[in-house]
């Protein structure tokens, strides 16, 4: 699957999504492919998926039966400014991710903007790796999460160098304290490795089904709009 397009005239279209095989897939995905059309053909697939599979906006309810599902977030939240803050390898394998730090490499972050964050631990998350001796990834907890609501960004991304699995104790305060003030999540966040630009155009927008906690997404930046540059 291509994953960098060049769109003319300085800009650069880049796919932030994992590709889902079902093949392959460790989570719920199956399809059932049928043709309704006889000798006509016109074929439809029925999905079986969960809601929280590859590339994913992780949404309130996720977390609490009064938050706000998929479609009661607003659709601007589900786009805009994008930052890439790559630690790259400042902070110790299996470090948590603290104030000092962001204030270092969180610089160009702004009220409103989205935050994908990111290291050079890379493992693929959600396998049989996490939480092994392979798993090098940086963490995030409480005081993470607080420096982000504190600057009122819209949405935290992961790559694959933080890890959001390590433990109840980092995991819940961080889901609970961003999401009750309707900071959504980017999950399963791929080939951030061909962004030329660390500030750039993000999309990600979920399904509009009533009732998910969460979404399959196709996140894509555009670098170059000067409006988000």
């Amino acid at each position: 699957m291509q994953t960098v397009y060049d769109l003319g005239k300085g800009l650069r279209l880049v796919d932030l999504s994992k590709l889902v095989d079902p093949a392959s897939e460790s989570r719920r995905c199956r399809l059932d492919r049928f043709n309704t059309g006889g000798p006509i053909p016109d074929f439809h697939t029925n999905l079986d998926i969960m809601s929280h599979l590859g590339t994913h906006a992780e949404c309130p309810y996720h977390h609490d039966e009064s938050w706000p599902d998929v479609t009661e977030v607003p659709l601007d939240r589900f786009m805009g400014r994008g930052v890439y803050v790559d630690f790259g390898e400042s902070i110790a394998p299996n470090g948590h991710i603290g104030a000092a730090d962001l204030d270092r490499f969180g610089a160009k972050l702004r009220e409103g903007d989205i935050a994908i964050i990111d290291s050079s631990y890379k493992l693929n998350p959600f396998t049989k790796d996490s939480n092994t001796e392979l798993d090098k990834r940086l963490f995030v907890n409480a005081e993470t999460a607080e420096w982000f609501r504190e600057r009122k960004v819209k949405a935290v991304g992961f790559g694959d160098g933080v890890s959001i699995e390590n433990c109840n104790e980092d995991v819940k305060p961080f889901h609970d304290i961003l999401l009750a003030e309707n900071i959504i999540f980017i999950e399963v966040l791929k080939n951030l490795e061909e962004l030329k630009r660390d500030v750039f155009f993000l999309s990600f927008t979920a399904l509009p089904i009533k009732g998910l906690d969460s979404s399959p997404v196709h996140a894509y930046a555009i670098e170059g709009l000067a409006e988000f540059s």
